[in-house]
């Protein structure tokens, strides 16, 4: 085996570590694997030798290209079961979108230190919200109307787009926040992470188009081999971290989460020094 097969099968063999880790957790916390594929894709390609100059990009642009299909199976599952807040969406048809081709302009900018600095930051607030979340916080009975909603949309877009999520956390935040229920909230979720990751999809090939020392089947900052072999890997083990889920109760993964990406933040911190 020549030198380039040999590393072309150490990449493909991390990226499938990378969606079955993510792939599990997300499962078992119940939530999009984003916040949890990026760290892990960052420790894994740093190990396999890819330009550390690209790895956050390629990791944060890779994640959002693993969230198109599954976000869309997800809304349109919660969909026809009449659960999403379709009117909130609609008002956001415009202003999440925004707030993506911001990120992805951010992104085309930074360095890949300064992308994992913002990623860390925002990781330990939303920590932070899991650590000490209390049901009964609420700064409004509804959801306010324009300019504050549509800043808001804009505000979830970006910061959800520079972290490679689908917005999932913050969007339930903001939505419980404001009396909605939380079985509503992850429904509407679904939805929000269909406007961030087809936009971010393209935003990202712009970004990196162009950009040196990208591993093979990269599109700007999209790898394609990570979406193919990640989307699979992580639609199986899934259901196998949500069966361990069942026997956890919610608070305590709560609290395993947000360990989780304090750790991420710490590591991503260290790192930094």
């Amino acid at each position: 085996m020549d030198m380039i097969s040999a590393s072309m099968l150490g990449f493909g063999a991390a990226l499938i570590a990378s969606g079955a880790l993510a792939g599990f957790l997300a499962g078992l916390f119940g939530i999009g694997g984003g916040a949890i594929l990026v760290p892990i894709l960052v420790t894994i390609l740093t190990e396999v030798g890819v330009d550390p100059d690209a790895v956050v990009h390629i990791s944060v642009a890779s994640s959002l290209g693993v969230i198109v299909p599954t976000s869309l199976r997800s809304f349109f599952a919660h969909k026809k079961k009449g659960a999403v807040d379709l009117s909130l969406l609609k008002s956001w048809i415009i202003p999440v979108p925004i707030g993506v081709l911001l990120a992805s302009y951010v992104a085309a900018l930074v360095s890949g230190d300064t992308l994992k600095g913002i990623f860390a930051v925002i990781a330990f607030v939303v920590a932070m919200r899991m650590l000490f979340n209390r049901e009964s916080w609420k700064l409004g009975s509804d959801i306010p109307g324009n300019p504050v909603r549509a800043l808001i949309g804009v505000m979830i877009g970006f910061f959800s787009t520079l972290m490679g999520i689908g917005g999932g956390v913050m969007n339930n935040t903001f939505m419980t926040l404001f009396g909605r229920p939380i079985h509503q909230a992850v429904a509407t979720s679904s939805g929000v992470g269909v406007l961030i990751s087809i936009p971010a999809v393209f935003g990202m090939v712009a970004a990196g188009w162009g950009a040196p020392n990208l591993p093979p089947f990269s599109v700007g900052y999209i790898n394609l081999l990570a979406i193919a072999l990640i989307i699979p890997i992580t639609i199986y083990v899934a259901p196998l971290g949500a069966h361990f889920a069942h026997n956890l109760p919610k608070r305590k993964l709560e609290l395993a989460f947000g360990v989780f990406l304090l750790i991420a933040c710490a590591r991503f911190a260290y790192s930094l020094l």
